[in-house]
């Protein structure tokens, strides 16, 4: 890492989206506020719109991803679009080859490839996704490469007669993703750019991001590391606005710990009140990379990220009840980011 310090003005922002649905609300509504979002996001000059791969949520609609990445591609022009990310061991690498052949062929040079090792969902419904009950995510090197051979003749590894049809001779940024130090030490030794969640592993964050640049050896992909960070960022007018906004990302991992299936809830003034000093705990070791409040609280909390971390990019989800509210959320962002 290079001893200049970044600033908020010299970095990309991007945004995640796991098209939440809220109480009282449908899965055609997410992907209609989805796609609002995604070319708020393209008009206010954010890099990239990435969607996430979860299974059994009520609260998230993008579950067959690569659709939703073709409706949100469809309606922008030029922001990149990607998946942060696909969670290949729930598929065969031959057929996300051809589903990200076919959307680069339609939205050539958009198109990003985020890869996970997790399953995105619960065992149950993990062995549901999969046709073969032994994956585990341990064959995942061998499953990634794999993919890249698909796309990349040079790379292949086995059987040189099946073909990705689209997808061979297509350059399609593949990224790895991580919550931990595994795929952090793989896409450094590939030499791939690396994307962290710290939106829910706030501890393991700077760990890994150590690990990966460690590991980095240069490849025709990279010649120096590349990483982005992923984090809660809710901003509104004022810091307890937004204190009260990010109450709903609070209650949907507090549903979660407890096993609620439900779709994400309105805001509460206490979360305190329904929840345990234990949760509390548990909340804080998952959400604690968090950034919600003002735009002047952002901004500092931000640029404080940007100089420990050293991130290449930052990757903000918003899980908010109320669209217009994370809609603002985006915007005072991205004119915290345009500012000195």
């Amino acid at each position: 890492m290079s001893n200049h310090i970044k600033k908020l003005n010299e970095i990309p922002f991007s945004v995640l989206d796991l098209s939440p649905i809220v109480a009282g609300s449908t899965p055609a509504d997410s992907f209609r506020n989805t796609l609002e979002l995604a070319q708020l996001a393209e008009k206010l000059g954010y890099n990239r719109y990435w969607l996430a791969e979860h299974h059994n949520m009520p609260f998230i609609a993008s579950s067959a991803t690569s659709v939703v990445i073709g409706h949100v591609a469809a309606g922008t022009s030029k922001i990149r679009v990607g998946s942060g990310g696909i969670m290949l061991p729930n598929h065969a690498p031959l057929v996300i080859a051809e589903q990200f052949g076919t959307l680069e062929s339609l939205y050539p040079g958009r198109i990003d490839l985020g890869l996970g090792r997790a399953p995105g969902t619960d065992q149950l419904t993990a062995r549901a996704l999969r046709r073969d009950l032994r994956s585990t995510g341990d064959d995942f090197p061998e499953q990634l490469a794999e993919l890249r051979g698909y796309f990349d003749p040079d790379l292949v590894q086995g059987n040189k007669y099946v073909k990705a049809v689209p997808g061979e001779g297509l350059n399609i940024p593949i990224w790895l993703l991580g919550s931990s130090g595994f795929s952090a030490q793989l896409a450094g030794e590939l030499g791939l750019p690396f994307a962290f969640a710290g939106h829910f592993s706030p501890h393991n964050t700077l760990p890994a991001l150590n690990l990966y640049r460690r590991s980095f050896k240069p490849s025709k992909v990279l010649d120096k590391p590349y990483a982005m960070v992923g984090l809660n960022v809710i901003a509104a007018e004022t810091d307890k606005e937004a204190q009260l906004l990010a109450t709903t990302l609070q209650q949907q991992f507090l549903n979660l710990m407890r096993g609620k299936d439900v779709p994400l809830q309105p805001p509460v003034d206490n979360i305190h009140e329904m929840a345990s000093n234990y949760e509390i705990e548990a909340l804080q070791n998952s959400l604690g990379l968090s950034i919600v409040g003002s735009p002047k609280t952002v901004k500092e909390k931000l640029q404080n990220f940007i100089e420990e971390s050293g991130a290449d990019e930052i990757m903000a989800i918003a899980q908010v009840y109320d669209h217009q509210a994370r809609l603002r959320s985006h915007e005072i962002l991205a004119d915290i980011t345009k500012g000195e």
